[in-house]
């Protein structure tokens, strides 16, 4: 059994401003004796404006955020999900990508993973997102072998396309994450549902960091995200269902013994069958 810690952030367009809030939390969170820490999406920075991300955002091998994590990683013996960060990338030409990553406890990255699923939506009249035209979607799926088990990595939207992670467990994953920076209406509708059937289909442990609270933007506007960072087990009981507390912490233990005795009672992930249509 090992225990992690979620961190459930409200983001700013400033990175330098986010990071060192992140390494108060991980000083505080290492404490604990956690063995694992998950940051949500776009922990680096989240903005409206491809003007000011352009500015601020950089490529991996110089982004901030992400040697500060590896190294945090090495001096507190942590396994770190990067839930994602924003960057830019060299072959996505204007596009920039949302990647996640995983960290050991050596700081070596043993996976990244690009967001798949763009959030091109109208949530509301006034709500309304196209993910597509600012980030370039991801290619690959990604199953990675830890210390801690075997992780299958998405990112927010993936969630709503349940045979992704039905994939990444039959590939042997155990736990399934899903840092997101859900909106407030489909969050109050659909966040605990969604994350409660991903873990009951597939037998998986869920983890959810999340992007909490108001971002205000510097051209004036801002946005909301719906907070509620969750830890749900194979059997789709809520470990954790966290407080909308602004750059805060919960805590759960994770024992993959559950994933064997789930799939054994309830091994549905070896019955699909083959079917057609009249």
């Amino acid at each position: 059994m090992w225990k992690g810690a979620l961190f459930q952030l409200s983001s700013t367009e400033d990175p330098k401003e986010n990071l060192e809030i992140i390494n108060k939390m991980i000083n505080i969170a290492a404490a604990k004796n956690v063995d694992f820490i998950a940051l949500p999406e776009t922990a680096n920075c989240i903005s409206n404006s491809k003007t000011h991300q352009d500015k601020v955002l950089q490529v991996e091998e110089e982004d901030i955020t992400l040697a500060s994590l590896i190294k945090a990683a090495k001096n507190k013996s942590l396994n770190i999900l990067v839930g994602s960060l924003a960057l830019k990338h060299n072959k996505s030409g204007h596009k920039l990508i949302n990647r996640s990553f995983f960290i050991d406890t050596s700081g070596r990255i043993l996976a990244k993973y690009d967001k798949l699923h763009m959030f091109d939506a109208s949530v509301s009249y006034s709500e309304k997102y196209n993910e597509s035209s600012r980030f370039a979607a991801g290619e690959k799926a990604k199953v990675v072998s830890t210390a801690l088990g075997k992780f299958g990595l998405s990112i927010c939207y993936d969630i709503r396309f349940p045979h992704l992670y039905r994939d990444l467990s039959k590939r042997g994953a155990q736990i399934l994450t899903v840092p997101s920076a859900f909106t407030v209406p489909t969050g109050k509708a659909h966040w605990e549902i969604l994350l409660r059937a991903r873990a009951i289909e597939n037998g998986a442990f869920v983890i959810a960091p999340a992007q909490t609270g108001t971002h205000n933007f510097s051209n004036g506007g801002d946005r909301k995200t719906y907070g509620h960072s969750m830890a749900v087990d194979p059997w789709g009981t809520v470990l954790v269902n966290a407080t909308n507390g602004v750059n805060s912490l919960s805590y759960f233990s994770c024992d993959l013994s559950k994933v064997t005795t789930v799939r054994s009672k309830l091994p549905s992930l070896t019955h699909d069958c083959k079917y057609s249509y009249e």
